[in-house]
Parts: structure tokens; C-alpha cells; sequence
């Protein structure tokens, strides 16, 4: 081993050894530090949550036909006429069919409906879904937990687990939506996706019950295969006068999680780098107190011929070290107060959807770099000045 590394190895072990005689200072850096990275992890696994709970409920085996233009379920409407066309239509569409022939397909309207949260009496807007018959066999992911799917032309719903717990619905209660009364006769389990945000019932009772005779706003088809997408669009591109968007269930919640999650993320990181600013000038603080306190030691070892370098590196570990640490306090704060979480948001049908935190490797690697990079500006400029001692000045200070 060469001088300077064992000079270096010398410092290092001298100042990390001092810190309980600087706890308090030492201690208020390293919890700084762990603030900013709880307060990024937070928002990092908030966005990582969403965008979970919607890219796992889309299907790349699902195609959705939107009208009116929109990539949205939230504006279109699908004229009745599209619906006959596309129903005529023979040959290869790229779509399933059942033994009879007919598209394996599910018209579908959501209806905004106010819900009484039974814990604390306020009011949620959630989203009630109103699908044919075939529309929970078309989706991925989607079982029954209790109970049994909705009758035809019944006032009856199906509820997903999430709401079902936190709403505490029942199967057998009453819940009114709208001016009428519905009756719970089933949960269901979707994986934990965004469907499990979602109440679902017969499409006539729900366009009954809300006045939205005829009205479809979007048209899910199971297809053969993924790649059968571009088959059934070409198809569809023949049908004139209304302009259609045919595209997966996949990348329908896919573009939809996008947004929101770059909206979060963009509360969150300028919030986090602000935090961080305050947490490095924090650190810069606490090591130029801790350079200032070891004057005379740090000057007496340079006159006994160690380098600049042994004693750069000396205070720049130490402070590396306590931003490190803060790091390890942080990550496991936000594990532990974050990961599975529960959360809301009001999701693209101006419903609330629910999901739950996802504390990623990702989030942790990314808020771990934020809090290191803290200790390494923090305690670059202190290191500088600890090479810069003169010996004389420091021992007349001291004197």
C-alpha cells in the first residue's frame, strides 16, 4: 500500500471516529438528508403506483373502438349504425367469435356516481361502468371473489375488491346510484389493477337508470391474437362518416397513466431538488463546523508530512459517510411508511380510482442517488478548506 493510502486510510479513520464527539450536527445532516430522499421516494412510488394499478389493467388481446375522434372513453360516442357495420362485417376482422359467429364484443358506457364512504359519511365520486354480458369474460386478470356476476337488465352491480373493503359494500346491500337503489351481488378481483376502482352493471339498467338511452361510448373486442390489432383497423378505416380510433386496451390505460404519472412526478421532483438544495447547504454547514473543530488536528498531521489529498479525503468521506447513512435511514423510512399504501386520484373518467404506492428499486436507487450526490457537493468545499490550513494560523487560533 502506498503512503497516501495509508495516510488517506489514517484521516478517514480519525475523523469518522470523532463523530459521537459531533453527534448532534453530524445527526441533524444525516436526517436532512433522509427527509429529501422520503420526501422524493414518496412521490416517485406514488407515480410508480399509478401507472401499476392502469398499465395492469389493459390487455394488448383487447381492442377498444372509441368514436367522435377521441382517444378517451370520456367524449365518445359510437353511433348504433358503426355498431350494426361492424356486426355485418365478414371475413378475418382479426377479432374472436363465438360459436354462433358473432364478435365476442362488449358495448360500454361510464357514468360518473356519488358514493357515501361508510367510515366517515363523505361523499366519493366513483365510476360505474355499464357493459353487455360479455364484457368481464373479455378482460384479462378478472375473477369473481364472491357472489356472482350482474343479470341482464337487473339493477344489480358487481364491485371490485378495493372498493368493496374500503366502502365496506357488501354482497346483499342496497347502495343507491343515481335516483334508484342497485343491489351488491358480487366482488370481484382484478390484480389489483384500476378495474378494481370500478362498479360494474348491465349496460341497459345503467343507461336506464341514468337517462342515456342508446348512447355507447366505447366498444371492447376480444381479438385472435395482439397482432390482430392492425387487421381490425384497416377493417374499420373502410366505415365512412364517423371517425373511429381503434386501439388496445393496453395502450388506452397505458396513455392515460403517462399523463398523470408525469404530472406527479413533476409536483415531485422540483420539490425534492428544492428540499435538497436546503439539505447540501445543510451538509455544507455541518462540515465546515466539523473542519473548524478539528483545526488544530487536521493542521498538526499536515505538518507531520501527510498530504493535501489524505486530508481532502479524510473530511469528504466523513461527509459522504453521514449522507450515506442518511440515505440507508431514508429508503428504509420510505419502505416502510410508503410501500402499499393506499392512495387516490380522480382518474381519466373524472372518477376516483384507487391504487396503491409502489416503493420500486427503481425509487429507491433514484431518491439513494439524490441523497448521496448531497453528501458528495456538501462536503466537496469543506474538504478543500481542510487542505488549506495553515499550520501557524491554527495553532495561534487554538493558543
Amino acid at each position: 500500500m502506498s503512503t497516501h493510502s495509508r495516510q488517506a486510510l489514517v484521516m478517514i479513520r480519525t475523523n469518522l471516529s470523532s463523530l459521537p464527539r459531533r453527534f448532534a450536527i453530524s445527526a441533524s445532516m444525516m436526517l436532512s438528508v433522509a427527509l429529501v430522499v422520503c420526501v422524493l421516494a414518496g412521490f416517485l412510488s406514488m407515480a410508480k403506483g399509478f401507472e401499476t394499478a392502469l398499465t395492469a389493467a389493459g390487455s394488448p388481446s383487447v381492442a377498444v373502438i372509441l368514436g367522435g375522434g377521441t382517444n378517451q372513453e370520456m367524449g365518445s360516442d359510437i353511433p348504433s349504425a358503426v355498431i350494426r357495420t361492424l356486426d355485418a362485417m365478414t371475413g378475418d376482422l382479426g377479432a374472436a367469435r363465438d360459436a354462433n359467429g358473432k364478435l365476442i364484443s362488449s358495448r360500454e358506457i361510464v357514468v360518473p356516481v356519488d358514493v357515501k364512504h361508510a367510515a366517515d359519511g363523505t361523499v366519493r365520486t366513483l365510476a360505474l361502468r355499464g357493459m353487455d354480458a360479455a364484457g368481464p369474460s373479455i378482460r384479462d386478470g378478472i375473477s369473481l371473489s364472491a357472489g356472482r356476476v350482474f343479470a341482464q337488465g337487473a339493477r344489480e352491480i358487481v364491485v371490485g375488491n378495493r372498493l368493496a373493503s374500503e366502502f365496506r359494500l357488501r354482497v346483499g346491500d342496497v347502495v343507491r346510484l343515481g335516483a334508484v337503489d342497485w343491489t351488491v351481488v358480487g366482488h370481484f378481483s382484478a390484480r389489483g389493477s384500476a378495474f378494481e376502482s370500478e362498479i360494474w352493471a348491465d349496460l341497459d339498467a345503467v343507461r336506464a337508470a341514468f337517462d342515456r338511452q342508446g348512447q355507447v361510448q366505447s366498444l371492447k373486442l376480444r381479438l385472435i391474437d395482439p397482432a390482430a390489432l392492425k387487421r381490425l383497423k384497416d377493417k374499420i378505416a373502410t366505415i365512412t362518416g364517423t371517425p373511429l380510433v381503434v386501439l388496445s386496451e393496453a395502450d388506452l390505460y397505458a396513455a392515460q397513466s403517462g399523463r398523470t404519472a408525469s404530472l406527479i412526478r413533476l409536483f415531485g421532483w422540483p420539490l425534492a431538488l428544492l428540499m435538497a438544495v436546503g439539505a447540501t447547504a445543510g451538509a455544507l454547514n455541518t462540515m465546515m463546523s466539523s473542519v473548524t473543530d478539528r483545526t488544530v488536528e487536521i493542521a498538526t498531521v499536515r505538518a507531520l508530512g501527510f498530504s493535501r489529498l489524505s486530508a481532502f479525503l479524510g473530511t469528504w468521506v466523513e461527509a459522504v459517510v453521514l449522507a450515506g447513512a442518511g440515505v440507508i435511514l431514508g429508503l428504509f423510512v420510505s419502505w416502510l411508511i410508503f410501500n402499499g399504501w393506499q392512495a387516490s386520484t380522480i382518474g381519466a373518467n373524472n372518477a376516483r380510482m384507487a391504487f396503491q404506492l409502489a416503493v420500486t428499486p427503481g425509487v429507491l436507487l433514484t431518491s439513494g442517488l439524490l441523497g448521496l450526490a448531497i453528501g458528495i457537493l456538501g462536503g466537496a468545499l469543506p474538504a478543500i478548506a481542510a487542505t488549506r490550513l495553515p499550520l501557524t494560523a491554527a495553532l495561534r487560533a487554538r493558543g
